[in-house]
């Protein structure tokens, strides 16, 4: 979705605050150039104090005073932390997991499937439509908030569950039997009513598929929201979710308890919540994967609900580096930057999860910098809205076998976002820009001249035989080990691996062991050696671990061997051409940096693609324009200066983030340009 204008703002909860200074809030938010407040989502208690007893105070308070400084809001549905009259009418209405039943406290702790939790949802929901209404800087809705099924087990799930399963196999007990293998250890259904309670199975595929229909009541849930809030929107305002990511203490890669792109679909726009590391640890890494997986869910621009001010313990930005991660979204294509929060909280769990004020609620250096960042968004807003981003790489993901490799391990140390990192942050640190595909973007295989599949172990023969079609028409595909393993129920084929691509690959392998004392060896990449040394990697001791595959090729090419005195007959790495195009096998894991990244140079080589001569921590981002001209972005993720060289047409230098004016200074190929520490610069063609 198109945005007038880049949207800059933080959410507001006039009811958390101690004092009445609303007015000195929205006055100190027009005041830093913030045009939009996210609002309402957290107080369901606050709108509903017991049951069937409104009071919208609060909300009149922040919609009156907003629309008096030229704000515009995104009202939330209060839906994802329950009251406790409702919790006290139904107990059950807090969920039972595999862990148990729950307790009330906790937020987003309800069964999304009981009947009465989505009763009384419903009049919440209406409720809170019907009073903003009247409110014409309203401009959107966000259904309810980081939305999961919170591992639902409840009796209201299952039964679910036991429908869709018998509706998936045509309510033909053998045929489930079939697929999922029941048998074994005599765990065969004969009788729907014997179905079993799904927390004690061992069997991977029931698992896994009761894992996928979680994800499904997540889509379920929010097309019911939707529907319900379409009655009342206008046609000028949208309607988006804030999804977030898998957490490892900060937003790590594909989330694994929402299949967002189904849940996107009756969505306006893609909205998501992107948290990182900041002052020495700020990479640039997660903004850059969440803006490719939240561009992938609407197939365009989206909008950023939430992301740090201050942050989380650990998180204080040094000096500009707020400002620095705000065009940092934006070169990504966000159209809004809205932090999570404006007011640091005085109490509760996230007291010291810090807003752009302190709690002293005084200006402060996060509100001077965000200052900067407003007013700069408003004079070069209309030259970075809406960035069209267009990709060579693409990577095609898939929740089934993230699923898998849950219930069949590789290692603590290496699960399915680890491998999607490994190569994703690889490529991000050469600067070659990656978009993210999910596996029903078959159509899209053809506009992308490198296609990646980290781990793609669970696959139906439709994606194989794409994958096939794209490598033979021209393509250039990266594969890694676990690919192609099993089906979508994740039975493991029974002819040669991998499934359906061993003429693709040239290569074929039926065992596998952890990689001990294993290194590389014979590393063969024909690459430019002006761009790498080359002999550095003729053998790479001890850098294999976790998982290794034993590729006896046919036709392929031996990238590399393993270096080990049993196995050092055996390929680590192939490529083979298959007709127009390449297919490369990565059959291990391997932490040499420097190793993987020639290899993907490799690959970008034959592909045609331009790999920048800098490297990180300079970082290289571009797009097109609703003006048609060209965005490119120099960014310095360091303490340590450094000089880049442009290459490219004729441009004008829009902005460097350490100098107050550049009066639009010219700047054409070769020209230099000095970076300083954690400093960019953005260039428009002419």
């Amino acid at each position: 979705m198109k945005t007038d204008k880049l949207l800059f703002g933080a959410a507001y909860y006039d009811e958390y605050l101690p004092v009445d200074r609303i007015e000195t809030d929205m006055e100190m938010m027009e005041k830093a150039g913030m045009n939009v407040i996210r609002i309402a989502e957290s107080t369901w208690s606050t709108w509903e104090p017991q049951e069937g007893i409104f009071d919208f105070t609060h909300l009149h308070r922040m919609l009156k005073a907003s629309a008096g400084h030229n704000i515009r809001v995104i009202i939330g549905t209060p839906t994802y932390a329950i009251p406790t009259w409702l919790a006290r009418k139904y107990p059950d209405i807090i969920t039972e997991t595999h862990n148990g039943p729950g307790r009330y406290g906790h937020r987003q702790n309800m069964d999304i499937t009981h009947p009465m939790y989505l009763k009384h949802a419903e009049i919440i929901i209406r409720r809170l439509m019907e009073e903003v209404q009247p409110y014409n800087h309203v401009i959107g809705f966000q259904l309810d908030n980081e939305t999961k099924s919170y591992d639902t087990c409840s009796s209201y799930a299952q039964a679910k569950f036991v429908a869709y399963v018998r509706e998936l196999f045509h309510d033909d007990p053998d045929a489930l039997n079939e697929a999922w293998g029941l048998d074994y250890w005599s765990n065969r259904i004969n009788s729907w009513e014997d179905f079993p309670d799904v927390r004690g199975t061992i069997n991977g595929s029931l698992g896994a598929e009761y894992q996928k229909f979680q994800r499904k009541l997540v889509t379920d849930f929010l097309a019911w929201q939707t529907a319900i809030v379409s009655e009342y929107t206008r046609p000028d305002q949208f309607i988006t979710q804030n999804f977030d990511y898998d957490w490892r203490d900060y937003s790590y890669g594909l989330q694994p308890e929402v299949n967002q792109w189904e849940a996107a679909k009756p969505l306006t726009v893609a909205g998501c919540d992107i948290y990182h590391p900041s002052a020495q640890d700020l990479t640039g890494k997660e903004i850059t994967m969440g803006g490719a997986i939240a561009r992938s869910i609407k197939k365009g621009n989206y909008l950023v609900l939430e992301t740090e001010a201050q942050g989380n313990h650990g998180w204080l930005h040094y000096p500009g580096q707020l400002y620095m991660q705000a065009f940092s979204h934006l070169a990504s294509g966000a159209n809004s930057i809205m932090y999570w929060h404006w007011h640091s909280i005085h109490n509760a769990i996230e007291s010291y999860w810090k807003g752009v004020l302190s709690h002293n609620l005084k200006e402060n250096a996060t509100y001077r910098e965000a200052c900067r960042i407003g007013a700069d968004f408003r004079q070069y807003g209309a030259h970075l809205t809406n960035l069209r981003k267009s990709c060579p790489v693409a990577f095609v993901l898939n929740h089934e076998s993230m699923t898998a490799l849950q219930w069949f391990k590789i290692h603590d140390k290496l699960t399915y976002n680890d491998i999607f990192r490994w190569l994703f942050d690889a490529f991000y640190e050469m600067n070659v820009e990656c978009d993210i595909l999910s596996e029903n973007d078959i159509d899209s295989f053809c506009q992308y001249k490198v296609l990646v599949t980290p781990a793609l172990y669970s696959v139906s023969d439709t994606l194989v035989s794409a994958l096939s079609g794209y490598v033979q028409n021209g393509g250039h595909l990266i594969s890694t080990f676990r690919t192609a393993f099993a089906d979508k129920m994740l039975k493991i084929f029974h002819d040669d691996q991998p499934h359906g691509l061993t003429e693709v690959f040239g290569m074929t392998y039926d065992q596998f062991t952890d990689g001990v004392n294993v290194g590389l060896k014979e590393v063969d990449l024909q690459i430019e050696t002006d761009k790498v040394d080359a002999t550095y990697f003729q053998s790479v001791s001890n850098t294999v671990h976790y998982w290794m595959e034993l590729l006896s090729p046919t036709t392929a090419r031996v990238l590399a061997s393993y270096e080990h005195p049993q196995w050092g007959n055996y390929a680590a790495i192939t490529q083979n051409q298959y007709g127009q195009g390449t297919a490369t096998y990565l059959g291990c894991y391997f932490d040499d940096k420097s190793l993987l990244k020639a290899l993907l140079r490799s690959v970008c080589e034959q592909a045609q693609i331009e790999v920048p001569e800098n490297s990180y921590p300079v970082v290289i981002k571009r797009g097109t324009n609703d003006l048609g001209k060209e965005i490119i972005y120099y960014f310095n993720y360091s303490d340590t200066p450094c000089t880049v060289t442009y290459h490219g047409k004729e441009a004008a230098l829009l902005l460097h983030s350490k100098t107050a004016s550049v009066n639009a200074v010219s700047v054409s190929e070769g020209t230099a340009l000095s970076l300083q520490d954690w400093d960019f610069v953005v260039l428009e063609t002419l």
